[in-house]
């Protein structure tokens, strides 16, 4: 599904260069379930930005589905993130003031479906995540584990190829980040593609197969725990 090769991205502080993505070659392939790991500044999350169409690498090729990404320009980049791809972050990113249906929503209003629709599709997925009696609360009146199933039902409101989660645990207790983590096992297993960027172990522990980065470069690729 992923073709990725000789990926970089060059940063400018200053006088100093930095190489965020120093040459990074990856295949992903449809339904896997992909941990990325490394330490801050490793490049992990320059990548999960560069697949999620969120910046443009300074050198490569990236080609999803065998379309050439690198070479979509401002609007076609917009709507390949709104309707490929599927975002969960740490922070939620949860518009406050929008109830747990209007937030779901949407990615659907940018995609141009009709409102009966896309208010029937965002209840069934908060059903779906365990918020089907939640639809009418807001952000603020609810816990940390609700708020990221409510992130988790908004990415994939317009059914996505791929979900990528970055530190999607990272905000949430223990049990909590269990449940969810169970939750992305149930998508994966129902042919979801799943990329998550994480530094802990036990999350990473979750995925099929598991790249390691350093350095702006991959150093490790290899079958998770699960497979």
């Amino acid at each position: 599904m992923i073709e990725i090769r000789d990926l970089e991205k060059i940063y400018q502080m200053g006088e100093e260069t930095v190489a965020a993505l120093a040459g990074v070659s990856l295949t992903i392939e449809r339904g896997e379930h992909i941990a990325i790991t490394g330490a801050s500044g490793s490049g992990k999350s320059t990548l999960m930005n560069v697949l999620g169409g969120l910046d443009r690498p300074t050198r490569g090729t990236y080609h999803f589905d065998g379309e050439d990404v690198g070479g979509f320009n401002d609007d076609d980049l917009a709507d390949f993130r709104n309707r490929r791809i599927g975002f969960v972050f740490q922070s939620f990113q949860l518009l406050p003031r929008l109830s747990a249906l209007q937030n779901v929503e949407l990615p659907m209003v940018y995609a141009g479906l009709p409102p009966v629709e896309r208010r029937a599709r965002a209840a069934a997925l908060l059903e779906r995540v365990g918020l089907g009696a939640r639809t009418g609360h807001r952000p603020t009146q609810m816990s940390g584990g609700q708020q990221q199933r409510v992130a988790i039902a908004r990415a994939l409101a317009n059914a996505p190829d791929l979900l990528l989660a970055d530190e999607p645990t990272g905000a949430l207790d223990s049990q909590t980040g269990q449940d969810v983590l169970a939750l992305f096992r149930e998508l994966n297993a129902e042919g979801l593609t799943l990329l998550v960027v994480t530094h802990d172990a036990k999350v990473a522990d979750q995925a099929r197969r598991r790249v390691v980065f350093s350095d702006g470069l991959i150093i490790q690729d290899e079958k998770g725990a699960r497979s």
